[in-house]
């Protein structure tokens, strides 16, 4: 067996799951397959195991057996509003994190904050921790503590009822029973504990080039050499767990790559190790965007004088709404500015009496 490959434990707190697809997404039981594989592709699970009070979603017990998933029987007891099932999950996880070394990964499936706890207790013992939730069931609080973070709705082979949208959908409050079951329902339908329903990320190409070449220049800063590709993903997950290429449209994150060096935004260069070196590129992009300043400058020093620095990105994005320094991996404007004057673009200086940057065009740039 590789010593290489991650070896995961899958803990399903299985009521705030199901009734959280149920009420948002309309389906009538939770398909457990595209869990099983989306976690087979990231490693080997090793330990399956649901939570729930299970007189109350007996048709589901087939499948989850089907899967090789540990039933654990919480029945919910008179009078008693505890949430007997989440204390027990968060024992399990935490005994087999300190009794099972060779446990990597733990993968806790809900959308509820009251697990937030658990998961970093999880990283502070060097585990990696995957949530799954249904998006509009899920606390705002609980993706940014988690390593990866997948919706459910968003998993391939997830089949939805017809003529229902992948978005949040509104449930109608009714439980199966009475009780914590019923709390849980209307947990779905509502953010979970008061929390803010976590939030849809960047999905535009604009956010996508900014994200991507954030990343890229704090990495190569950090690291003093070349970025791979691998380096950059997991950059990626650690600033935005939600984060995942097939949102932009992409089949894997080596086609996103390929679509950025097409578009000028960085260059790949592969090797024997089969994960390339990303880099900036230095070609029609970036050139672009500082013909752009040059052209802006320009023109407000034609009128009334070379612009000072505050405001002209402004002035910039009247011109181009989509300009931003951040794809081409400049931490601010400043930044920006300093390296188009380096190249020559323009004359970058500073004015005591104004208390800001001068943004001037050189002569044998002027017209050009």
């Amino acid at each position: 067996m590789s010593t290489d490959e991650d070896r995961i434990a899958l803990f399903m707190d299985y009521e705030n799951l199901a009734i959280g697809a149920r009420d948002a997404l309309g389906t009538k039981s939770l398909d457990i397959g595209p869990i099983n594989d989306a976690l087979a592709e990231r490693g080997r699970v090793v330990v399956r195991r649901a939570y729930a009070d299970w007189s109350f979603f007996d048709s589901d017990r087939r499948d989850l057996t089907r899967f090789q998933v540990e039933l654990i029987e919480m029945p919910q007891r008179m009078g008693g509003r505890k949430n007997a099932a989440d204390i027990k999950m968060v024992v399990d996880a935490l005994e087999l994190a300190f009794e099972r070394d060779y446990l990597t990964t733990f993968c806790i499936c809900t959308g509820d904050s009251d697990f937030t706890p658990l998961v970093h207790k999880l990283r502070e013992l060097d585990k990696r921790v995957i949530g799954i939730g249904v998006k509009a069931s899920t606390s705002g609080l609980l993706p940014p503590a988690c390593d990866e973070f997948l919706f459910y709705e968003r998993l391939d082979g997830v089949n939805l009822p017809a003529g229902t949208s992948r978005r949040r959908r509104g449930g109608n409050g009714r439980s199966p029973a009475s009780g914590r079951t019923e709390d849980k329902g209307a947990a779905a339908s509502a953010p979970p504990n008061g929390d803010e329903v976590a939030q849809e990320g960047p999905r535009s190409p604009a956010d996508l080039d900014r994200q991507i070449g954030q990343t890229l220049a704090g990495l190569g800063q950090t690291q003093g050499g070349a970025v791979r590709a691998s380096a950059l993903k997991r950059a990626l997950l650690r600033k935005d767990p939600t984060f995942s290429e097939a949102d932009f449209g992409f089949r894997s994150f080596g086609e996103l790559l390929g679509y950025l060096e097409d578009r000028g935004i960085v260059t790949l260069e592969t090797d024997a190790t089969g994960d390339p070196q990303v880099e900036f590129a230095t070609g029609r992009g970036e050139t672009k965007a500082f013909e752009l300043l040059r052209t802006v400058a320009e023109a407000h020093q034609r009128r009334s004088g070379p612009p000072q620095l505050s405001g002209l990105k402004n002035k910039v994005r009247k011109r181009d709404p989509d300009f931003s320094e951040k794809p081409f991996g400049f931490g601010g404007f400043l930044q920006f500015c300093k390296a188009a004057a380096t190249r020559g673009y323009v004359e970058l200086d500073w004015d005591d009496d104004a208390g800001d940057y001068v943004v001037s065009v050189p002569e044998r740039a002027a017209g050009s």
